[in-house]
């Protein structure tokens, strides 16, 4: 860096160490989809027998695009617009782009994410007093969400606009302190916070009357499942979804780690971590399920709501309702399911606030608050409102399936077979790594991946052409489905013909790695001799 540039810009943002990163790391990994979506997936597709293509999926995909993104992060030093930009070189500086759009997706998620979080803690303040009362899903749709029928509203509803304000401050807030004052400080408090009430709600399922039921019905193995291509796909899916991997989290998050600093092994146990906490969420929300089979007078496989928003907001508001001791283990849940979407929402903004203020030379404060005023206003309007929850489900479906699917493919295709990276990545990992990976680790990023996730991205879009979704219209699917893929693209690609306003050569690559595939490759052979 020269020294005008060294004078004007402070040095990059780092965490203060790599329990803090490790920390930082998991909060943006344990989310929601940990406690709402893991459970009802295994249960779907073959109980115990899913734990099977889980593992393969986590070994072959997940660790392996982890480390992908970690070392393009740390590698090139900088979010993701900013990192393959260096990455693609003076011949492919239209890989930054593809940054954009991961940029985008960030974006995108953080406007419905952010009223997820503040769902929960609404739902934590109902706990007390149990105010769903006997009908928890005619109160969450009517009662609460107010919730009408697709189209565009701007009738407000106060019971959902006040906390998701307040969850927007607080964002912006943590944004602005920066990396080792904000993020890391937040993460070091909420996730143990989180793991300590989450084993308590699962240590008070257990002794619950029917919870073996519930534990029986997910784990029983189902191995005639194992031949069905769509659970080995769900396996991947599952695996894709939970570990913040492929849509700049990672990147930049690495990004800000020091010169000598281990990688893979602290990979490792972010990815164990996480799957940790999938297996204790499908324990507790499964031994709760089953309490209330039993109290029902019904099987598991009869229930509704076993997953997402459902599961949530409908049918663990009915089991606590019933259960001694209701209104703490709501407050448990709820508070849990808020700590756990709070540390993941600021991990998915940090991407946007880094790219914007690395490309437009602003200082941490002024992204923060640029990035969080822009995405408080669009969220408040566009899901704080009766038409909101739809909103909020198409959106979802359509910038995960299809816009971080397709972010991954890109990213893996163009940076080992195009800009052919690989080898210099690997050795990258390896040179400042205690676990080494080998050759394999880029067949296993250049191919396995690549060609289950496109297998995945073709057989949504189709599914999504032929029978749409959730019974809504063509025109409303148009409009807020295909609409944020093309907002995503749009904004791709116009942010990245924006004039650098500070060189993306500040804060360059470190010096003493090799600079070019050609130079990795000379490395591998000297290893190998």
């Amino acid at each position: 860096m020269s020294p005008s540039a060294a004078s004007v810009h402070p040095p990059r943002e780092q965490w203060t160490g790599q329990v803090g990163f490790i920390l930082s790391a998991i909060g943006s990994a344990v989310g929601l989809g940990n406690i709402w979506r893991f459970p009802g997936v295994a249960y779907e597709n073959g109980g115990g027998a899913f734990l099977i293509p889980y593992l393969i999926a986590l070994l072959t995909a997940g660790i392996p695009i982890l480390f992908l993104d970690y070392a393009i992060g740390h590698r090139y030093r900088g979010a993701a617009p900013t990192a393959l930009r260096r990455l693609g070189g003076k011949a492919g500086r239209w890989l930054e782009s593809l940054g954009w759009f991961q940029v985008a997706i960030a974006f995108v998620i953080g406007l419905y994410y952010t009223a997820v979080v503040a769902w929960a803690l609404s739902y934590f303040v109902f706990s007390f007093d149990l105010r769903w009362g006997d009908d928890p899903a005619t109160f969450f749709s009517g009662d609460y969400l107010q919730a009408g029928d697709p189209g565009l509203s701007l009738e407000f509803v106060p019971g959902v606009l006040i906390p998701l304000a307040l969850v927007w401050i607080a964002v912006i807030v943590v944004l602005a302190l920066g990396v080792a004052k904000g993020l890391q400080r937040v993460n070091m408090v909420f996730l143990p916070l989180l793991v300590v009430a989450f084993a308590v709600l699962v240590v008070r399922a257990l002794f619950l009357d029917g919870a073996g039921a519930g534990l029986e019905a997910l784990f029983t193995p189902n191995w005639a499942a194992l031949g069905d291509p769509n659970v080995w796909i769900a396996a991947y899916s599952q695996i894709f979804f939970s570990l913040s991997i492929a849509f700049g989290i990672m990147i930049t998050y690495s990004s800000y780690r020091k010169r000598k600093a281990n990688l893979t092994g602290p990979g490792l146990v972010v990815a164990f971590a996480n799957s940790s906490f999938e297996i204790l969420a499908g324990i507790g929300v499964f031994a709760t399920l089953g309490f209330f089979a039993v109290q029902q007078g019904v099987g598991i496989d009869e229930l509704e709501g076993l997953t997402g928003v459902g599961l949530s907001f409908i049918t663990f508001p009915a089991i606590v309702s019933q259960m001694p001791g209701g209104p703490l283990f709501g407050a448990l849940f709820f508070g849990s399911l808020a700590m756990a979407g709070f540390t993941s929402l600021i991990s998915v903004l940090q991407v946007v606030s880094a790219a914007i203020q690395e490309k437009f030379a602003l200082s941490r404060r002024a992204a923060a608050v640029g990035v969080g005023g822009v995405s408080a206003v669009l969220s408040v309007l566009l899901f704080s409102t009766t038409t909101g929850l739809l909103a909020l489900d198409v959106v979802d479906q359509w910038a995960n399936n299809i816009g971080i699917v397709a972010s991954a493919i890109l990213m893996t295709v163009l940076v080992i077979w195009v800009r052919r990276r690989g080898p210099e990545l690997r050795y990258h990992l390896n040179a400042v790594s205690t676990f080494q990976v080998g050759r394999i680790w880029v067949l296993l990023v250049g191919v396995i991946a690549p060609i289950v996730l496109a297998y995945m991205l073709i057989q949504r879009i189709v599914t999504l052409l032929t029978e749409g979704y959730g019974g809504m219209p063509d025109w409303y699917l148009g409009i807020f489905g295909w609409g944020t893929i093309a907002f995503i693209v749009v904004a791709a690609i116009a942010l990245s013909l924006f004039a650098w306003r500070r060189s993306p050569d500040d804060f360059v690559a470190w010096p003493d790695y090799p600079p070019t595939p050609d130079a990795a490759s000379r490395r591998d052979k000297e290893v190998t001799r």
